[in-house]
């Protein structure tokens, strides 16, 4: 894949240590943008939780186990895509995320 596809704008890839995390991000990903009233249009392996894909069309969420990141490189494979820096201060945090980091 040494040439860009024009399947979608955006990749964004996170991983969790294990099966439970990956499946907390994925719930995340999907409430936070709920919000904001975007749905994906398709979700790929919730149920085993190695890689969860969230399919939003100009955006596609990639959520690994962190062995499964390791093993299929994902960055690699797109290594010749522009690098786009992450905003973590887009999102406020709600009152139950806020809850819980306080806890």
């Amino acid at each position: 894949m040494s040439r860009q596809l024009v399947i979608t704008d955006h990749f964004v890839i996170a991983s969790g240590n294990s099966e439970r995390q990956v499946r907390a991000l994925a719930s995340e990903v999907e409430r936070r943008l709920h919000t904001l009233g975007v749905k994906p249009a398709r979700r790929e392996g919730e149920r085993e939780a190695r890689w969860v894909v969230l399919d939003y069309v100009d955006f596609v969420v990639h959520l690994f186990h962190n062995e499964a990141r390791d093993y299929y490189e994902l960055e690699r494979l797109w290594s010749d895509g522009d690098e786009v820096a992450f905003e973590d201060d887009y999102f406020e945090p709600d009152d139950d995320s806020a809850a819980a980091q306080a806890t």
